[in-house]
């Protein structure tokens, strides 16, 4: 298939509603030969696994690149001059980021809206929105920042806003808002990065403040704390939200997506922790032993690999660097690999390299 192809066929499937495994399966390897096609790096390393899309047939046994690729080498199928956006993972100041290429943001788009209606307006056309993060124009390679703005702009009102001031949080605009809100009786919902709501907590606890923010109101955090905020458990910290905004812990809803993918995954809110996440029907999550590639039992501690449909430029198939289990109707995410998992990662990646270099 070409790229047109591949993306008009895409475009089809995810707004489609009982889609099969055989559906996803044959999209899958479809999409398996077309990177194999055009990617050399990943087609070299698929080689070296002895995985052609003549030997593979089923979406299980596509081999799945270490996330730190991302870093390392350029995984793209297109001319990576002519791409619509480049997404980058973040990172200090000096550190390689990795990057994500999009040819177009169509898919990206409809992969985002789709799953978002479903999993986080609950039935909602229209909520008014604040936004605890810059805007696409001000982070233009950051793909949370055009999440956020995405999100915005088709499912927020007209009065929805970015609080933020010079990058900085706009305390007194944000608060004027959920007092509106709170008096009037709109749902509201405040959207972010996980520590920009640890800031806002901390600014309420500052001011001695509370809210009580109306039936249906919703919040949506992601991305952890990573270093910018001070650490709280997740239980604390949805004790905290609910006790400072009003709203309950089944409707603060946590969003798990990366860079390196073009979808995300919820879950259904955090009465407890650690939740259960799942993703739309056009991905799916294996846990598996970073060390062999196979699959744990269901319910046994393994890393996570992501074979993702959308995600149709670079490589589908993503080992990750977290920890989780598989449970009944999706996973639980358990942070960063640590011990041998993190050794059985490594050790990926180095094969993954030698393998893609050798292909340069």
């Amino acid at each position: 298939m070409t790229e047109a192809a591949i993306i008009d066929a895409l475009l089809t499937f995810l707004p489609q509603q009982n889609t099969t495994e055989d559906d996803f399966n044959r999209l899958a390897l479809a999409i398996f030969a077309y990177q194999f096609e055009h990617n050399p790096s990943y087609r070299r390393f698929a080689l070296q696994r002895g995985r052609t899309p003549f030997t593979v047939k089923h979406w299980r046994a596509i081999p799945a690149i270490p996330i730190s690729a991302f870093k390392d080498l350029t995984l793209s199928c297109h001319d990576i001059e002519d791409v619509e956006a480049v997404f980058m993972t973040s990172g200090t100041t000096g550190t390689v980021k990795g990057r994500s290429y999009h040819p177009t943001l169509d898919v990206w788009k409809c992969s985002m809206t789709h799953n978002f209606r479903q999993r986080f307006m609950a039935g909602r056309e229209r909520i008014r929105m604040g936004i605890l993060f810059p805007d696409n124009t001000t982070l233009p390679n950051s793909s949370l920042a055009h999440y956020l703005t995405l999100a915005k702009h088709t499912f927020g009102t007209a009065d929805s806003a970015v609080m933020l001031n010079d990058n900085e949080l706009d305390w007194d605009r944000l608060f004027a808002a959920l007092e509106q809100a709170e008096a009037n009786g709109e749902p509201y919902a405040l959207l972010g990065a996980s520590y920009s709501f640890v800031h806002l907590l901390d600014e309420l606890q500052r001011q001695g403040r509370r809210f009580a923010l109306p039936e249906g109101s919703r919040i949506l955090d992601t991305g952890g704390f990573k270093g910018q905020s001070r650490e709280i458990e997740a239980d604390d910290f949805y004790n905290a939200l609910t006790h400072a905004l009003g709203v309950p812990r089944e409707q603060c809803i946590n969003m798990y997506g990366m860079t390196e993918l073009s979808s995300q995954f919820y879950d259904n809110g955090n009465v407890e922790c650690p939740s259960v996440k799942s993703g739309p029907h056009w991905i799916r999550t294996r846990v598996v032993n970073p060390l062999t590639g196979e699959e744990v039992p269901e319910g046994e501690i393994g890393v996570l690999v992501h074979h993702d449909l959308a995600h149709f430029n670079s490589a589908s198939a993503l080992l990750t660097e977290d920890a989780g289990v598989a449970v009944e109707g999706g996973f639980q995410l358990l942070g960063r690999v640590t011990g041998s998992d993190a050794k059985g990662c490594s050790l990926a990646m180095a094969e993954f390299l030698a393998a893609a270099q050798g292909a340069q």
